[in-house]
């Protein structure tokens, strides 16, 4: 089984992981009720999908 010959430098480790980072959610606005969501999901606020109402969502979720 291979083993690396040296220990590798803190510099060439970190050097290695600066890709490592996280991007920010896209977020777009709900046409219905102007509450930010994630695009291409249904809006957890309204419950509306591409203009038509496809969960129920109750009225006290509604008021939060």
């Amino acid at each position: 089984m291979p083993v690396p010959k040296r220990r590798q430098s803190k510099q060439r480790g970190r050097k290695r992981r600066t890709h490592w980072k996280l991007t920010t959610p896209n977020v777009v606005e709900c046409p219905h009720c102007h509450e930010p969501k994630l695009p291409h999901r249904v809006c957890p606020h309204c419950g509306y999908y591409a203009g038509k109402e496809v969960i129920f969502v109750s009225k006290e979720k509604e008021k939060e």
